[in-house]
């Protein structure tokens, strides 16, 4: 499978990874890629940056080093109605928006209260990716969260990092397992995010294809093997 694209990852200006714009856009470049988006934390995530930032990305060049940039946000979602941290004209401004669930900005609740967290989020016309669902300290049902996604058009995040087994986050492997199962019942695409927060890491998803084959995953509803499907997501 040839993987062109990575939706997930963060600079410096995130606060706690350790790479610039141009060394993970020249990574991306020397790994092959052809797209690589640059997702910083919004807010309310302790160290990240402030509305200002994200405001100001018109100045930044949307290529370099042959590869395409996009410049976007990693929303935290901060409560049981969905809703996240960055609003208004620096929403506005991203090229490209993941929203995640994230311990130091969401308490988690039930799997039915996080479940209709992430379906408000979906309808926040700036999120196209929900991140890292696969995280069992936030406990939803997948079934339903695949179908939600279909009916918002929004993508589904196969995270490499969750599936380190030096991480944090919970039975993840379990759970995505569990969601490319429904996501191939119900046709849903995914979208492969390294969730890199160093350079070494960009565009690595060996973890997350080792899952893609244990659950014979069909190539056509991976996005990362084509930007036009990308923008299609990015459009909507």
């Amino acid at each position: 499978m040839d993987l062109i694209l990575d939706t997930h990852s963060h600079t410096i200006v995130s606060g706690h990874a350790y790479n610039t714009i141009n060394e993970m856009a020249k990574s991306a470049a020397d790994k092959g890629l052809k797209l690589l988006a640059i997702t910083e934390h919004a807010p309310a995530m302790p160290g990240a940056s402030s509305y200002m930032y994200f405001l100001n990305f018109k100045v930044l060049r949307r290529e370099k080093y042959g590869i395409k940039l996009l410049f976007g946000v990693e929303f935290n979602i901060v409560d049981k109605e969905g809703s996240v941290d960055l609003q208004g004209d620096a929403a506005n401004a991203v090229d490209i928006g993941i929203a995640s669930m994230h311990q130091p900005c969401y308490k988690t609740g039930t799997a039915e209260e996080n479940l209709h967290a992430y379906i408000k989020a979906m309808q926040n016309p700036h999120v196209n990716i929900i991140g890292h669902p696969d995280d069992g300290r936030f406990p939803v049902d997948m079934e339903k969260l695949v179908l939600a996604a279909k009916e918002h058009h929004v993508l589904l995040e196969l995270n490499n990092a969750s599936l380190n087994p030096r991480g944090f986050r919970k039975n993840t492997e379990e759970n995505d397992i569990r969601m490319l199962n429904f996501c191939k019942k119900y046709n849903q695409p995914i979208v492969i995010g390294s969730d890199a927060h160093v350079e070494d890491d960009v565009g690595n998803f060996e973890l997350a294809l080792k899952v893609i084959e244990k659950t014979d995953f069909p190539e056509e509803l991976v996005i990362n093997t084509s930007i036009d499907k990308l923008y299609e997501y990015l459009a909507q």
